[in-house]
Formats: C-alpha cells, sequence, structure tokens
C-alpha cells in the first residue's frame, strides 16, 4: 500500500545551478522592490518616502538567498510555486516591518487559507492531509502561547501581524518547523539585540520588533530544517 505521507524534500544542498542563479537574481530584484514599496506602504503619516539605506541591503540580500536556495529545496513544481509566493510574501513582509513595524493584514490573513488549501489538496511536501488537525491545532497554540508570554513585557512586545503570521508558517511548514523557526528567531534576536547593546547602538529600552526575526526563523524552517 502507498503510505499517504508525501514525501519530504531532500536536504537542501548549498549547489548553485543555473536556475537556482536565475531565481537568486529575481528575489534579489524583488528584494529590493519590496523595499522601495515598503518605503511608501501602507503610506507614512507624514507622507514621506524613507531613501536607500542599510534595509535596502538587507531586502535584497534576503530575497536573493531565499529565492536562491527554493531551487534546491523543492522539485514538485506546485511546491516550488506556492513556497516562492509565500517567499515573495515574506520578503514584502520584512521590509513593510523593518520600515514601519507592520505586518499588514492584507498579506498575513490570505496567507491562511492560501495555506490551508494547499495542505487539503495534498501538495505540501512537508504536511501530509493526515497531520492536518495536528498542523492546525499548533499553528493556533504557539502564536496564542506567545501573546500569553508577552503579556508581562507590555504592549508591543509581540505584535498581532506577528501572530497571524505564524499561523501560516505552522500550517505551511507543519509543527516541528515553525517551533523551531521561532526558536532560530529568538536566538537570532537574542544575538542581534547583544550585539547592539555592546556597540551602543541601542539602549534596554530601545523598541526592537520582532517581526523580522520570526520571519528570518520561518525562511529556516522551510528551506532548510527537514
Amino acid at each position: 500500500m502507498t503510505s499517504s505521507r508525501p514525501r519530504r524534500p531532500d536536504r537542501l544542498r548549498f549547489v548553485i545551478t543555473p536556475l537556482a542563479a536565475l531565481l537568486a537574481v529575481l528575489g534579489a530584484g524583488w528584494g529590493f522592490a519590496a523595499d522601495r514599496i515598503g518605503a511608501r506602504w501602507p503610506a507614512h503619516e507624514d507622507g514621506s518616502v524613507r531613501p536607500i539605506d542599510w534595509r535596502t541591503v538587507a531586502g535584497t540580500v534576503t530575497g536573493a538567498v531565499a529565492l536562491g536556495a527554493l531551487a534546491a529545496r523543492f522539485e514538485e513544481p506546485a511546491a516550488t510555486l506556492v513556497f516562492g509566493a509565500y517567499l515573495v510574501a515574506l520578503v514584502l513582509l520584512l521590509a513593510t516591518d523593518l520600515d514601519q513595524r507592520l505586518l499588514p493584514d492584507v498579506i498575513t490573513l490570505p496567507a491562511i487559507p492560501l495555506a490551508l488549501g494547499f495542505v487539503l489538496l495534498g501538495l505540501d511536501p512537508l504536511v501530509a492531509v493526515g497531520d492536518l488537525p495536528v498542523a492546525i491545532a499548533v499553528a493556533v497554540a504557539v502564536p496564542l502561547a506567545l501573546a500569553v508570554v508577552a503579556l508581562p513585557f507590555g504592549e508591543g512586545a509581540i505584535g498581532m501581524g506577528d501572530l497571524k503570521l505564524l499561523i501560516s508558517v505552522g500550517l505551511l511548514a507543519g509543527p516541528f518547523r515553525m517551533f523551531s523557526g521561532v526558536v532560530y528567531g529568538a536566538l537570532l534576536a537574542g544575538v542581534v539585540i547583544v550585539v547592539l547593546l555592546v556597540a551602543r547602538r541601542i539602549t534596554l529600552k530601545t523598541y526592537i520588533p520582532f517581526g523580522p526575526f520570526l520571519i528570518f526563523g520561518a525562511m529556516w524552517a522551510i528551506l532548510v530544517i527537514r
């Protein structure tokens, strides 16, 4: 009897193929464009447009690496297309959060039913249809748990946009990868904050958005973790 579980993708191979190179170039272009979009949309209250700065570089590099790695991660056309579209959305969310500390609902909310439908169709190589009930439960439970943990730290410790994003991550990537992505994101946040504190670029009272670290963790979970 054939197993109902989808075939797991091979471990990510860091091999530069023509497709990977093409996707990396396209990803870099999209990362730059996403930064320029994030500098304008949603509109700033004062109508200003942020000039090109370090955030532009971060978005460009992230787009190049994420889409370049996509070619080595998935072989199925449907998976490559859907996860590619999701990574494109994550790069745009990175740009808006770095610029305005905002993960727009117009991106995070539609991703939830789309992710659910992708799994239900049996096209997701990371989550089997039979595992969907557990994936749904964890995709909801983890954001709720983070919201409760963040309560003592006051408003702004973790945003609603972060929690909505995690639901789609949990549905697409599965419970283990979702949890691992959150852990990796938290560790990365800790390292960055310590470095910035030592360099005296921030203080203990400086607000640091957690969204970008969750996004990097989600990318890591999708592209690297088996």
